[in-house]
């Protein structure tokens, strides 16, 4: 079996900068970490080759600095790491970037499970996993909590799903994607031979041009959603205050409702 992670570098900090000319985040000596949710992906992959022997990768979009994200990855456990990296990608909206990694995905090839993590910190969207799935072609199941199970012979995969006010048990025949909530694990911190074997791997790197795709595909000229404006909202106005009694409050308040109404 053959496990694909797909994960992000988000900014550590929420004091980021913002580019005035294609309104999207400065990522460049920012300090970033992997998006908290895609930790607990890296960790089931990881559990899921303890458990079953699978082969596991981690991608990756993003700027050159974005290699760290990975090399972290590779300490905890992971077999194999290929970076996304191309200035065409910059400002890629949740459609383009899940197109860049389904694409990758496909190069990859013969994969039988891919995990993201819910959502990301920095956009929070949940979007770009169902994307991938989508540009694939695949089931899927979100806010995936629990894996009970893989049958390898007849390919399904029996997972606990969580929802609202309790949680429903799916099965989904693979190839699939899942993406997973913080109560499927908690995440290992790598070992000191993980940190050494991750520091030499090598990783691949590849380009819009490595997975058979046009620039005007991917980054700002790819994406069907763009941001036109970003701006802080004006701070709302101070709340009333009625004296009195309960009754008279209470009138004095509806008055002031019926004016705010009509």
């Amino acid at each position: 079996m053959k496990v694909i992670v797909c994960i992000k570098q988000v900014p550590e900090t929420t004091e980021v900068k913002i580019n005035p000319e294609t309104n999207t985040l400065i990522r460049e000596g920012v300090a970033s970490i992997i998006n908290p949710f895609d930790m607990y992906a890296i960790e089931e992959a990881i559990r899921l080759k303890e458990r079953y022997g699978v082969q596991t990768f981690v991608i990756t979009m993003g700027p050159p600095q974005a290699e760290s994200a990975l090399r972290e990855a590779l300490s905890m456990g992971i077999d194999e790491a290929i970076h996304l990296s191309d200035k065409a990608f910059a400002g890629s909206d949740t459609w383009a970037t899940s197109l860049v990694l389904a694409k990758a995905i496909e190069k990859i090839g013969n994969y039988d499970l891919i995990i993201c993590g819910k959502q990301a910190s920095d956009g929070d969207t949940a979007q770009v996993g169902p994307g991938i799935a989508t540009h694939l072609n695949l089931p899927q199941a979100t806010y995936v909590r629990k894996i009970d199970s893989i049958d390898g012979k007849n390919k399904i995969m029996r997972v606990e799903r969580l929802l609202e006010d309790g949680y429903e048990i799916l099965e989904v025949f693979l190839p699939a994607l899942i993406t997973v909530v913080k109560e499927i694990n908690e995440p290992r911190l790598p070992s000191l031979r993980g940190k050494l074997r991750a520091k030499k791997q090598a990783i691949s790197v590849w380009a819009h041009t490595d997975l058979g795709l046009k620039e005007e595909e991917v980054g700002l000229s790819g994406s069907p959603t763009q941001v036109v404006k970003i701006f802080t909202p004006p701070p709302r106005p101070k709340g009333a205050i009625f004296e009195g009694e309960p009754e008279e409050c209470v009138d004095k308040l509806v008055e002031k409702l019926k004016t705010h109404i009509l």
